[in-house]
């Protein structure tokens, strides 16, 4: 991976620091195009990247936000779902199923989350770590329905190519529902039709039973 342009060096070129500092932080979340996911596209030609799935969350969000089981700030959600993958670009994208590479997760978020949002302006900084920090969180109506927006978009994309990352070995309807056990807490409507996608998925033979199912 490329080494970060830092505020310093581009201070050195054109001065004025808190700009340069912000176009640092610019510069950097691009590497957000290179962190590649599991989740495959629609058309099943390739798998998406981190920025790609940024980018459909913040609009799913924008559509959906009607169903929210509280009414939300549609602004700070938006925020959140733009910055909450920002630690992958160090962290590399963890496997929902991935239940080894899960252990760490936590770890390596942090120390991402440290590094990169410290390449803002201090003010910045701390808005977009609380930001981030709330959503890992999901404690506030807004965090529950941006965690929503992050569990569905997957579960769409897996249903309809039948099967996606659920034809993993070991995967069953069990994890699944673990997974997108979030979605409910956030919207009554959502959570119904994840049940209802598991269970056709089960039922087409795209997502494994439970185990003694």
């Amino acid at each position: 991976m490329p080494e970060a342009i830092t505020a310093d060096t581009l201070e050195s070129m054109f001065g004025n620091r808190r700009l340069m500092q912000q176009l640092a932080f610019i510069l950097e979340v691009e590497k957000l195009k290179t962190v590649l996911r599991k989740t495959p596209l629609l058309d099943r030609s390739r798998v998406e990247n981190d920025a790609e799935h940024t980018w459909q969350l913040a609009l799913m969000a924008m559509v959906l936000s009607e169903h929210a089981r509280q009414p939300v700030d549609l602004l700070r959600v938006i925020k959140m779902l733009l910055i909450h993958d920002i630690v992958e670009i160090d962290a590399g994208d963890t496997f929902a199923y991935d239940k080894v590479a899960q252990t760490s997760q936590a770890e390596r978020e942090l120390k991402a989350a440290d590094r990169i949002f410290a390449i803002l302006p201090e003010d910045q900084a701390k808005e977009f770590r609380a930001l981030w920090d709330e959503f890992e969180l999901k404690a506030t109506a807004e965090s529950r329905f941006a965690n929503a927006m992050d569990r569905l978009q997957p579960t769409l994309h897996n249903f309809f190519t039948e099967g996606g990352t659920w034809s993993t070995t070991g995967v069953t309807s069990a994890d699944v529902e673990r997974r997108t056990a979030p979605i409910a807490l956030a919207s009554d409507s959502l959570g119904q039709v994840c049940d209802m996608l598991i269970a056709i998925a089960v039922e087409q033979g795209i997502l494994a039973p439970k185990p003694n199912a």
